[in-house]
């Protein structure tokens, strides 16, 4: 519960001011108007983080009982969830100039670091659900230092002057995307309720521990996406580029991704009882939906780039808030008639109809030639 409520904090926290950022760097201005943009996210975030806090004291009593957690740990999910910001704009800022070493480097030092103290804290001095979260603070507090010491390094931020247009110019991105977040919140976490309330917390544990083998393809899918988006930004501002070759790219990727989601609903539960063992079978039985439910989401993170690139992140939301509406239906509806299974049809038909619906709008905005097959083969 506190790393639901972790999430959605996170969701809020800067306004997605990280993500107009890097939008905005492929738009080639000079490196000082690139630091005061960088300046204005930064006071957006916060302005995020002051909101979020008045929000919190006033029904933090109602989130603590709701959630059966200590009022404490929900300031704390607000303050770790500031400090995750800095550390993701430190990575994205590595993204989109291409340094991916740097980028392996903050990210693999700081999950390792977490991983270290989480087993110092709980295995060997038994501090239980505390120590996990004292882990989760301490590394992201070490973590946020060491990206704010690399960003003034670089020098990719300033002296913080404000501009008030620029910070305009943030939010007119990133707030758009807050209902987009509300929406995968609606797509990935809101099953885990529902099977507890109508299964049981046993069926919400066999299933949860689905989703987390089938979350592998979801961090492969996700690195994938992050080292092309550079490439597809620069790609999309060049006027000569062969779009045919962007989509005939593309293709391949889905072909590739196909196979995989046959292969798995082979393979999926002899994987699930080699590495949870015997007790947890009958997360084999779903893992193949829940892993072509990620599948799905691998093909919708190839054609959401195009909604970024035209700045269309209004119309992204209004996707994913409704493929989520979708998803609590199917739920519902699946679970009362088939079970644990219901919940693993019902995410991947929502994250089916939030890849077409994404592919069909991003084609309204941005023009490639996704149905002109003969060319797409024969370009080279």
């Amino acid at each position: 519960m506190f790393q639901t409520l972790l999430a959605g904090f996170s969701a809020v926290i800067g306004f997605n001011g990280n993500v107009s950022v890097e939008r905005f760097f492929y738009d080639k201005h000079s490196d000082n108007v690139l630091r005061e943009y960088n300046d204005s996210c930064f006071y957006v975030l916060l302005f995020s983080f002051v909101v979020v806090m008045l929000g919190c004291y006033i029904f933090d009593s109602t989130l603590s009982s709701f959630l059966s957690i200590p009022i404490s740990w929900i300031y704390l999910t607000v303050v770790i969830s500031f400090l995750n910001f800095i550390v993701v704009f430190r990575l994205g800022q590595f993204q989109i100039r291409k340094e991916a070493f740097y980028f392996g480097i903050i990210q693999v030092t700081g999950a390792l670091f977490n991983v270290l103290l989480s087993i110092l804290f709980v295995v060997f001095l038994k501090y239980g659900p505390k120590g996990r979260i004292d882990a989760i603070i301490i590394s992201s507090f070490f973590m946020a230092i060491i990206s704010i010491i690399s960003l003034y390094k670089d020098d990719l931020v300033g002296v913080f002057r404000v501009s008030f247009f620029k910070i305009k110019e943030v939010l007119k991105l990133g707030l758009p995307l807050i209902p987009h977040t509300l929406g995968i919140f609606l797509l990935t976490a809101v099953d885990r309720f529902i099977i507890n309330n109508k299964l049981g917390l046993d069926s919400a544990g066999i299933y949860m521990v689905a989703v987390q083998l089938s979350m592998t393809l979801s961090m492969i899918f996700d690195a994938v996406n992050k080292a092309i988006v550079p490439w597809l930004f620069e790609e999309l501002n060049n006027k000569s580029t062969n779009k045919y070759l962007i989509v005939k790219y593309t293709y391949m990727y889905f072909l590739v991704l196909f196979f995989i989601s046959i292969f798995i609903f082979f393979v999926g539960d002899y994987f699930v009882v080699l590495i949870v063992g015997v007790k947890y079978k009958i997360a084999g039985e779903i893992i193949g939906w829940l892993c072509l439910g990620q599948i799905f989401s691998g093909m919708y993170l190839m054609v959401t780039n195009y909604l970024f690139y035209a700045k269309k992140t209004g119309k992204l939301a209004m996707v994913t808030i409704f493929s989520g509406g979708c998803n609590i239906i199917f739920l519902i509806i699946f679970i009362n008639y088939l079970g644990l299974i219901g919940a693993a049809y019902a995410f991947a038909f929502s994250m089916f109809i939030r890849f077409i619906l994404t592919w069909i709008i991003s084609s309204i905005y941005i023009d490639m030639p996704w149905f002109k097959f003969k060319d797409i083969v024969k370009k080279r």
